[in-house]
């Protein structure tokens, strides 16, 4: 089993050492000695940060990818869950993308100002209900 020190698993990862480090904290890696003052890890940890860094990037939380990882073995990863946040993406394009045609369209809009654009307004109206519905949440 081939050994890395934790400066060559950020060199191999792109993660920085501290995130290392708390992903160490978080149990998400695992570090199997230390050389010197060095952390070390096996190899197949710069797989491991991949998977992490795919969870993150479609918007798991560090809680989520730790279940999905279990302890140290295989990944886990449980397909509904895979499917439910594929789903809440799909939601997050649509709603952009409204919003994004909606910017255009005020952008291009030939009201007199935008208080007068009836779609502009229609956005603010959105806006501000998304706003209290994440209110109504915390």
């Amino acid at each position: 089993m081939a050994l890395i020190d934790i400066a060559e698993l950020a060199r191999r990862s792109g993660v920085p050492a501290s995130t290392l480090r708390f992903y160490e904290e978080k149990g998400l890696i695992e570090s199997l000695g230390r050389r010197g003052l060095r952390r070390t890890f096996d190899a197949d940890a710069v797989e491991r940060l991949s998977l992490i860094a795919l969870g993150r990037s479609a918007g798991f939380s560090l809680d989520e990818i730790a279940d999905m990882l279990g302890d140290g073995g295989a990944p886990d990863i449980d397909r509904a869950i895979l499917l439910t946040k594929a789903e809440e993406i799909d939601r997050t394009i649509h709603r952009l993308g409204a919003l994004r045609d909606g910017l255009r369209h005020a952008a291009a809009c030939p009201a007199p100002s935008h208080a007068q654009c009836p779609t502009f307004r229609r956005l603010m109206t959105i806006a501000a209900e998304r706003t209290r519905k994440a209110k109504g949440k915390g």
